[in-house]
Protein backbone atom coordinates (compact mmCIF):
# COMPACT_ATOMS: atom_id res chain seq x y z
CA UNK A 1 0.00 0.00 0.00
CA UNK A 2 1.37 3.12 -0.68
CA UNK A 3 1.78 6.20 2.46
CA UNK A 4 -0.54 8.53 0.95
CA UNK A 5 -3.82 5.82 0.38
CA UNK A 6 -2.11 4.23 4.04
CA UNK A 7 -2.50 7.69 5.29
CA UNK A 8 -6.02 8.44 4.20
CA UNK A 9 -7.09 5.15 5.25
CA UNK A 10 -6.07 5.41 8.93
CA UNK A 11 -7.88 8.89 8.72
CA UNK A 12 -10.95 7.43 7.15
CA UNK A 13 -11.64 5.05 10.03
CA UNK A 14 -10.47 7.49 13.16
CA UNK A 15 -13.10 9.42 15.13
CA UNK A 16 -13.83 12.23 14.59
CA UNK A 17 -13.12 13.57 17.72
CA UNK A 18 -12.89 12.06 21.49
CA UNK A 19 -15.59 10.31 22.36
CA UNK A 20 -17.40 10.25 18.91
CA UNK A 21 -18.60 6.69 16.98
CA UNK A 22 -16.47 5.70 14.37
CA UNK A 23 -17.55 7.88 10.82
CA UNK A 24 -17.62 4.23 8.73
CA UNK A 25 -20.09 1.59 8.78
CA UNK A 26 -19.30 -0.45 12.38
CA UNK A 27 -18.83 -4.50 12.66
CA UNK A 28 -22.17 -6.45 12.38
CA UNK A 29 -23.51 -4.21 9.16
CA UNK A 30 -23.19 -7.74 7.18
CA UNK A 31 -19.39 -6.95 5.94
CA UNK A 32 -16.98 -9.56 5.43
CA UNK A 33 -14.32 -10.15 8.04
CA UNK A 34 -10.65 -9.03 6.09
CA UNK A 35 -7.77 -9.90 8.74
CA UNK A 36 -6.73 -9.12 11.83
CA UNK A 37 -4.01 -6.09 12.33
CA UNK A 38 -2.56 -4.17 15.62
CA UNK A 39 -4.72 -2.03 17.16
CA UNK A 40 -4.17 1.94 15.97
CA UNK A 41 -5.53 4.65 17.66
CA UNK A 42 -8.71 5.69 16.92
CA UNK A 43 -10.15 2.22 15.96
CA UNK A 44 -13.60 1.16 17.07
CA UNK A 45 -13.16 -0.10 20.72
CA UNK A 46 -15.81 -3.31 19.48
CA UNK A 47 -13.58 -4.58 16.60
CA UNK A 48 -10.72 -5.32 19.33
CA UNK A 49 -10.20 -9.17 19.24
CA UNK A 50 -10.19 -9.99 22.96
CA UNK A 51 -8.85 -13.82 21.77
CA UNK A 52 -6.26 -12.55 19.59
CA UNK A 53 -5.37 -10.50 21.83
CA UNK A 54 -4.83 -12.75 24.64
CA UNK A 55 -3.00 -15.30 21.85
CA UNK A 56 -0.62 -12.13 21.13
CA UNK A 57 -0.20 -10.14 24.36
CA UNK A 58 -0.90 -6.78 22.14
CA UNK A 59 -4.35 -5.57 21.08
CA UNK A 60 -5.40 -6.73 18.39
CA UNK A 61 -8.13 -4.91 15.63
CA UNK A 62 -10.83 -7.01 13.41
CA UNK A 63 -10.65 -5.40 9.80
CA UNK A 64 -13.61 -5.80 7.85
CA UNK A 65 -13.72 -5.82 3.99
CA UNK A 66 -15.73 -2.28 3.68
CA UNK A 67 -12.16 -1.06 5.95
CA UNK A 68 -10.19 -1.82 3.21
CA UNK A 69 -11.81 0.44 0.40
CA UNK A 70 -12.11 4.11 0.36
CA UNK A 71 -14.45 6.56 -1.33
CA UNK A 72 -12.00 9.76 -2.26
CA UNK A 73 -13.97 12.73 -3.18
CA UNK A 74 -12.49 16.33 -4.15
CA UNK A 75 -14.03 19.94 -4.39
CA UNK A 76 -11.63 21.92 -5.93
CA UNK A 77 -11.91 25.93 -6.15
CA UNK A 78 -11.24 27.02 -9.71
CA UNK A 79 -12.14 30.76 -9.40
CA UNK A 80 -10.17 33.50 -10.76
CA UNK A 81 -8.18 33.80 -7.78
CA UNK A 82 -6.47 30.43 -8.11
CA UNK A 83 -5.16 31.69 -11.28
CA UNK A 84 -2.39 34.11 -9.64
CA UNK A 85 0.85 32.83 -8.71
CA UNK A 86 4.31 34.26 -8.31
CA UNK A 87 6.21 31.87 -10.30
CA UNK A 88 2.72 29.92 -12.38
CA UNK A 89 -0.76 29.63 -11.13
CA UNK A 90 -1.72 28.29 -7.56
CA UNK A 91 -4.50 26.36 -10.06
CA UNK A 92 -1.49 24.12 -10.97
CA UNK A 93 -0.28 23.32 -8.39
CA UNK A 94 -3.94 22.42 -7.16
CA UNK A 95 -4.34 19.99 -10.37
CA UNK A 96 -1.28 17.82 -9.06
CA UNK A 97 -2.76 17.88 -5.69
CA UNK A 98 -6.42 16.10 -7.43
CA UNK A 99 -3.69 14.05 -9.66
CA UNK A 100 -1.95 12.82 -6.40
CA UNK A 101 -5.31 12.19 -4.72
CA UNK A 102 -7.18 10.33 -7.14
CA UNK A 103 -3.62 8.87 -7.68
CA UNK A 104 -3.86 7.04 -4.25
CA UNK A 105 -7.00 4.65 -5.52
CA UNK A 106 -6.76 0.92 -5.47
CA UNK A 107 -8.84 -2.05 -6.12
CA UNK A 108 -12.11 -1.57 -5.01
CA UNK A 109 -11.57 2.11 -3.96
CA UNK A 110 -13.97 4.88 -5.61
CA UNK A 111 -14.19 8.51 -6.87
CA UNK A 112 -16.26 11.62 -6.34
CA UNK A 113 -15.11 14.75 -8.13
CA UNK A 114 -17.50 17.25 -7.10
CA UNK A 115 -17.92 20.14 -9.64
CA UNK A 116 -20.62 22.12 -11.64
CA UNK A 117 -22.98 20.57 -8.90
CA UNK A 118 -22.70 17.47 -9.82
CA UNK A 119 -20.58 14.55 -9.19
CA UNK A 120 -18.30 12.71 -11.29
CA UNK A 121 -17.54 9.31 -10.34
CA UNK A 122 -14.94 7.81 -13.29
CA UNK A 123 -11.61 7.41 -11.50
CA UNK A 124 -10.21 8.45 -14.51
CA UNK A 125 -12.35 11.92 -15.11
CA UNK A 126 -12.37 12.85 -11.68
CA UNK A 127 -8.75 13.86 -11.70
CA UNK A 128 -8.70 15.82 -15.14
CA UNK A 129 -12.79 17.27 -15.31
CA UNK A 130 -12.80 21.06 -15.36
CA UNK A 131 -15.58 23.45 -14.01
CA UNK A 132 -17.91 25.62 -16.31
CA UNK A 133 -19.22 27.49 -13.94
CA UNK A 134 -18.65 29.71 -10.76
CA UNK A 135 -17.33 28.09 -8.02
CA UNK A 136 -19.43 28.23 -4.59
CA UNK A 137 -17.90 26.17 -2.02
CA UNK A 138 -21.19 25.99 0.14
CA UNK A 139 -23.57 24.49 -2.21
CA UNK A 140 -20.70 22.13 -3.18
CA UNK A 141 -20.16 21.13 0.68
CA UNK A 142 -23.90 20.40 1.00
CA UNK A 143 -23.77 18.15 -2.25
CA UNK A 144 -20.98 15.95 -0.51
CA UNK A 145 -23.04 15.96 2.43
CA UNK A 146 -26.04 15.11 0.76
CA UNK A 147 -24.34 12.48 -2.59
CA UNK A 148 -21.11 10.94 -0.30
CA UNK A 149 -21.07 8.49 1.89
CA UNK A 150 -20.58 8.67 5.75
CA UNK A 151 -16.74 7.57 6.15
CA UNK A 152 -15.60 9.25 2.30
CA UNK A 153 -12.44 11.45 2.64
CA UNK A 154 -13.36 14.51 1.42
CA UNK A 155 -10.20 17.06 0.20
CA UNK A 156 -11.31 20.75 -0.73
CA UNK A 157 -8.66 22.71 -2.20
CA UNK A 158 -9.77 26.35 -1.70
CA UNK A 159 -8.41 30.00 -1.27
CA UNK A 160 -11.06 30.79 1.75
CA UNK A 161 -12.54 33.86 -0.18
CA UNK A 162 -16.08 32.14 -0.66
CA UNK A 163 -16.23 29.64 3.08
CA UNK A 164 -19.55 27.49 4.18
CA UNK A 165 -21.04 28.41 7.40
CA UNK A 166 -19.32 27.14 10.45
CA UNK A 167 -22.30 24.73 10.95
CA UNK A 168 -21.39 23.09 7.68
CA UNK A 169 -18.05 22.39 7.94
CA UNK A 170 -18.60 20.71 11.38
CA UNK A 171 -20.97 18.81 10.09
CA UNK A 172 -18.87 16.95 6.76
CA UNK A 173 -15.89 16.88 9.35
CA UNK A 174 -18.29 14.20 11.66
CA UNK A 175 -19.42 12.64 8.67
CA UNK A 176 -15.90 12.43 6.77
CA UNK A 177 -12.36 12.31 7.20
CA UNK A 178 -11.98 16.03 5.61
CA UNK A 179 -9.05 17.60 4.62
CA UNK A 180 -8.42 20.91 3.04
CA UNK A 181 -5.76 22.69 1.91
CA UNK A 182 -6.00 26.39 1.79
CA UNK A 183 -3.94 28.27 -1.32
CA UNK A 184 -1.55 30.81 0.06
CA UNK A 185 -1.31 34.00 -1.28
CA UNK A 186 1.85 33.72 -3.56
CA UNK A 187 2.39 37.92 -1.77
CA UNK A 188 1.91 36.49 1.70
CA UNK A 189 5.89 37.57 2.56
CA UNK A 190 6.36 40.27 -0.09
CA UNK A 191 4.07 42.23 -1.93
CA UNK A 192 6.35 42.84 -5.03
CA UNK A 193 4.84 46.26 -5.92
CA UNK A 194 6.13 50.01 -5.47
CA UNK A 195 4.75 53.35 -6.38
CA UNK A 196 1.12 53.89 -8.36
CA UNK A 197 0.16 51.08 -10.19
CA UNK A 198 -2.81 49.68 -11.69
CA UNK A 199 -4.54 46.78 -9.68
CA UNK A 200 -6.91 44.05 -10.78
CA UNK A 201 -9.25 41.72 -8.96
CA UNK A 202 -8.46 38.34 -9.93
CA UNK A 203 -12.54 37.34 -9.27
CA UNK A 204 -14.28 40.11 -11.00
CA UNK A 205 -11.32 41.72 -13.52
CA UNK A 206 -12.42 45.32 -12.07
CA UNK A 207 -9.43 47.79 -12.44
CA UNK A 208 -8.44 50.55 -10.15
CA UNK A 209 -5.08 52.64 -9.48
CA UNK A 210 -3.41 52.82 -6.44
CA UNK A 211 -0.27 54.08 -4.30
CA UNK A 212 2.19 51.30 -2.94
CA UNK A 213 4.46 52.61 -0.47
CA UNK A 214 6.36 50.51 2.27
CA UNK A 215 3.71 51.29 4.55
CA UNK A 216 1.05 49.46 2.08
CA UNK A 217 3.57 46.73 1.98
CA UNK A 218 3.94 46.30 5.51
CA UNK A 219 0.22 46.02 6.20
CA UNK A 220 -0.54 43.84 3.19
CA UNK A 221 1.90 41.72 4.97
CA UNK A 222 0.61 41.93 8.30
CA UNK A 223 -2.83 41.24 6.69
CA UNK A 224 -2.02 38.14 4.71
CA UNK A 225 -0.61 35.92 7.74
CA UNK A 226 -3.30 37.20 9.80
CA UNK A 227 -6.24 35.96 7.31
CA UNK A 228 -4.31 32.72 6.96
CA UNK A 229 -3.99 31.66 10.39
CA UNK A 230 -7.65 32.73 10.58
CA UNK A 231 -8.58 30.12 8.01
CA UNK A 232 -6.38 27.75 9.30
CA UNK A 233 -7.63 27.97 12.88
CA UNK A 234 -11.69 28.14 11.80
CA UNK A 235 -11.20 24.87 9.40
CA UNK A 236 -9.25 23.25 12.77
CA UNK A 237 -12.15 24.59 15.26
CA UNK A 238 -14.61 22.55 12.23
CA UNK A 239 -12.64 19.13 12.68
CA UNK A 240 -10.79 19.40 9.50
CA UNK A 241 -7.08 18.47 9.02
CA UNK A 242 -5.75 21.38 7.28
CA UNK A 243 -2.87 21.80 5.33
CA UNK A 244 -1.46 24.51 2.98
CA UNK A 245 -1.27 24.82 -0.81
CA UNK A 246 2.21 25.86 -1.94
CA UNK A 247 2.27 27.03 -5.80
CA UNK A 248 5.66 25.19 -5.75
CA UNK A 249 4.07 21.98 -5.71
CA UNK A 250 1.02 20.24 -4.95
CA UNK A 251 1.85 16.94 -4.84
CA UNK A 252 3.86 18.03 -1.62
CA UNK A 253 1.34 19.87 -0.03
CA UNK A 254 -0.84 17.48 0.22
CA UNK A 255 1.71 14.49 1.81
CA UNK A 256 2.51 17.77 4.13
CA UNK A 257 -1.08 17.85 5.17
CA UNK A 258 -0.85 14.21 6.20
CA UNK A 259 2.36 14.54 8.16
CA UNK A 260 4.21 11.93 4.94
CA UNK A 261 7.66 13.11 3.82
CA UNK A 262 7.83 14.54 0.25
Amino acid sequence: MNPLRAAILRGARATPRPGAATRGTRAGDGFVFSQLRGYVEGDDPRRIDHAATARVGALQTRVYLEETSLVLAAIVDESGSMSVGRKRPLAAAASEAVRAWFGALEGEDQAARIVDERVVRDRRAAPLVRATAAFRFGPALAIALRALPRGASLLAIADGFDLPDDESLARAALRFDATVLLARDPWRDDLPLRGIVRLRDAENGRTRRVFVGSQTRARYRIAARAREAMLRARFRDAGWRVGVLDEGDGRVSLLHAFGLPA
